[in-house]
């Protein structure tokens, strides 16, 4: 038996630690209304386990996450098809094979590229809602809002307006007709 083997600790006395020697009394807030701060929350997360689902996430909250700046090439079928910072598989490797597109193991994905909209997407649905709230009198526009913020069904509505000339005031006097 060597003399290293038993020997332990070095320290003398008081063997207790201590704390730490600088706490912060309040948490850390970055610049949140720059522009590359932004960019960098507004982009998803998505094709990752749970775990690397919270670093992403983690490094996004603590600016330590850093967009890529030119397209990564994918380790799975060696095409330069990687759009998102920190995967090593492209979205259909990783789809395929049906693992994390990050630290490749096979567990739970917990969000797809398919149930993000994209901003595109997003800016011409509240575009189309936009025209079509214009195009109605302003009564049609309160029974509309006001039917969205009970909770109503309103598609019917919505696909109504699409053809164009329709009239609240008839759905309106339908629904008391059939609670007669």
């Amino acid at each position: 038996m060597s003399t290293y083997e038993n020997k332990g600790s070095s320290r003398k006395g008081n063997t207790s630690k201590k704390g730490q020697a600088h706490q912060n009394t309040t948490s850390w807030k970055a610049n949140k209304n720059s522009k590359k701060s932004l960019q960098i929350a507004s982009l998803p997360v998505y094709g990752l386990c749970q775990r690397c689902t919270d670093v992403i996430l983690w490094r996004k909250k603590y600016k330590k996450y850093k967009p890529l700046t030119t397209v990564k090439k994918c380790t799975g079928c060696e095409e330069k098809c990687i759009k998102e910072a920190y995967h090593v598989l492209c979205d259909n490797c990783a789809r395929s094979k049906g693992v994390c597109a990050k630290c490749l193991e096979s567990k739970d994905i917990i969000n797809t590229k398919d149930e993000f909209k994209s901003n595109a997407e997003e800016m011409r649905e509240a575009q189309e809602r936009e025209r079509m709230l214009d195009r109605m009198t302003l009564r049609q526009r309160r029974s509309y809002l006001r039917k969205l913020e009970r909770g109503d069904d309103v598609t019917d509505i919505e696909a109504k307006k699409e053809e164009e000339d329709f009239d609240f005031e008839e759905s309106d006097e339908e629904e008391d007709e059939d609670e007669e």
